[in-house]
């Protein structure tokens, strides 16, 4: 029967025995000199939270924030059971750490790994995406400390070759993550298979209702420990939120990268298309950028992670989970380029940077019809963010300039060679010239940034009058009856358009896709042939049958008429979305087009 869980009595970010600093002197010495090589000054505050005389051999429940330390945590508190079993050799595991994601699995083994080299552990790792052979013959050789992902652990338990009857330590690392990603049943039935008087401790940021039941299930008086505190913003990172034009996120993503320039950034987007699409971008603007989502295989990720580490590259492209377990000393700017879905996500995201005392920047590009939920999400995680206006090119010009006086009066040893070619360069070319043409160098190697619209009513009212294509000047509307939830989508009503009103895709302008109807223009100097080709066409194409194209006074009067459209009384029975559309029951609601990142 499990025992209630006993929260600690210190109260989060309060001064007392869980948060007091300990030197390295009470750790054993080898632990002790490992630190210190790793450039510790002194332990974090979880680190000396779960070292303090009430932890000792009991279950914990931790929670703490992204960057806090809480791997070398974990490691240090298992070291009291296990250094003395790292001397002789194991027919089975010790200790179990289990995380949500291979490249956090991948990090804790490494972080361990140098932790626990002077006493001589051995460590495997079991992932998915490696060689299922390699880890079982690794396993097979006697590694005091597993590391792996719930799925891949599952599937050695389930095969024979993880054996967890001597089991001293369990960690779940982001437990709360695990559980999200739909690892319940994996993690129990792990669980379920190591002895009962084994120690378990629960690393998560939150503590909804399922991780408050796990921990009851399977923890013995867990003592409670947060050194979050009571804002759950990250201290070292400056929160900012930028407002733009829907269609300007990827112009307000290009000012930023240039503004800050940062060593290295990392760009969240919510699925593999998204990051696709944007890393396309990116590259053809100049910018040294990688991408990662569940699509890439394992050796692609490696070497994804390997350029942003050798600063071959400098921005990565991300979806949520695929960027988890990432750790970056030179991050120093996240951008949400895609808003997180909640403020747990906002907080995971944003913790990527401003790490181990290191500042950092988290900035949210927020599309001016969200901004009250992006508040909303704010005001619930306690964040305080400044609302700013997105860079301006003359900002970037200004950076740059500042960038580059910075780095050419740095002091710097010539050699005899560099003031050879100097004197030659003097000769030709007056020093004036010579520096002008050195900064046009500079300023021709960086992409350009992106004009944007002022951040003012008036002025976006200007633009959207005056943002034509050539030949759309003047314009008439039409509109056809299906919409969002009926699969519209431009790749196959383009040329549905060309089909019927006998057009080209370079006549066709804007379309605006609402919830139940579509709408796009047409020049009015061949609004009437289409209009003509329509009629004509109607009743020949009968494939198209039930998609009905008709003149219209535009989508703002129709977006109005479908807010007063209940969806469940909305029926499109028998109609065909249009050649080319996604399969499915004409008239569901169907899912977006991106594919949403669950589990790598």
């Amino acid at each position: 029967m499990s025992r209630p869980l006993l929260r600690s009595a210190v109260p989060c970010g309060s001064p007392g025995p869980l948060v007091s600093i300990m030197t390295f002197s009470t750790l054993p010495p080898m632990l002790g000199e490992a630190l210190a090589e790793r450039g510790y000054a002194e332990l974090t505050a979880v680190q000396t939270a779960v070292l303090a005389p009430e932890a000792a051999g009991r279950d914990l429940i931790v929670s703490a924030q992204t960057g806090s330390g809480k791997t070398v945590a974990f490691g240090l508190s298992m070291a009291r059971d296990l250094l003395g079993a790292f001397e002789a050799p194991t027919q089975s595991p010790l200790a179990l750490v289990i995380a949500p994601t291979r490249e956090l699995a991948l990090q804790v083994s490494r972080e361990l790994g140098w932790l626990y080299a002077k006493a001589g552990a051995r460590i495997a790792t079991c992932v998915g995406g490696m060689d299922a052979s390699k880890e079982r013959r690794a396993l097979r050789a006697g590694p005091h400390v597993v590391v792996g992902t719930p799925g891949r652990l599952r599937d050695h338990l389930e095969r024979g070759a993880l054996d967890l009857s001597n089991l001293r330590e369990v960690v779940l690392d982001e437990a709360d993550e695990m559980l999200d990603m739909g690892f319940r049943e994996d993690l129990e039935e792990i669980l379920d298979a190591t002895p009962a008087e084994r120690r378990t401790l629960l690393f998560s940021a939150t503590m909804p209702k399922p991780i408050v039941a796990l921990a009851e299930r399977y923890q013995r008086g867990a003592l409670r420990i947060s050194t979050a505190g009571d804002d759950r913003g990250h201290g070292d990172i400056a929160f900012q939120a930028i407002t733009v034009s829907p269609a300007e996120v990827e112009a307000a993503t290009v000012n930023l990268l240039r503004f800050h320039e940062a060593e290295t950034a990392i760009l969240f987007c919510a699925t593999r298309d998204n990051v696709r699409r944007l890393h396309a971008t990116l590259q053809e603007r100049g910018f040294a950028v990688v991408a990662l989502s569940g699509e890439h295989s394992q050796s692609e990720r490696n070497q994804a992670l390997q350029a942003l580490r050798d600063r071959r590259a400098r921005v990565c492209v991300a979806t949520d989970v695929a960027a988890r377990g990432i750790d970056l000393p030179s991050l120093s700017l996240v951008v949400h380029v895609d808003l997180p879905r909640d403020a747990e996500t906002l907080q995971h995201r944003s913790g990527r940077t401003g790490r181990a005392g290191k500042k950092g920047t988290a900035v949210l590009i927020v599309p001016f019809p969200r901004r009250k939920r992006v508040e909303s999400m704010l005001r619930g995680a306690r964040i305080q963010a400044d609302w700013i206006d997105a860079p301006t090119p003359d900002a970037i010009r200004t950076r740059d300039r500042e960038r580059l006086l910075a780095a050419l009066l740095q002091p710097v040893e010539f050699d005899d060679e560099d003031r050879a070619l100097a004197q030659r360069l003097l000769a030709e070319r007056s020093p004036e010239d010579i520096a002008a043409a050195l900064v046009r160098a500079h300023r021709a190697a960086m992409p350009q940034p992106e004009e944007m619209l002022e951040n003012t009513p008036e002025a976006r009212r200007a633009a959207q009058q005056d943002r034509h294509r050539p030949g759309f000047e003047d314009t008439v509307w039409f509109r056809m009856d299906v919409g969002r939830r009926q699969n519209a989508d431009p790749r196959w009503i383009l040329p549905l358009l060309c089909r019927r009103g006998h057009i080209t895709r370079n006549e066709v302008g804007a379309i605006r896709i609402g919830a139940n109807e579509t709408h796009f223009q047409i020049p009015r100097a061949i609004a009437g042939k289409f209009g003509a080709a329509l009629e004509r066409t109607a009743r020949d194409e009968s494939e198209d049958e039930g998609v009905r194209i008709e003149p219209s006074e535009g989508p703002r009067e129709a977006a109005h008429a479908n807010r007063r459209v209940k969806p469940n009384k909305f029926s499109h029975k028998g109609r065909k979305p249009g050649p080319g559309a996604p399969k499915g029951r004409p008239g569901a609601k169907h899912k977006p087009r991106g594919r949403k990142e669950r589990n790598v």
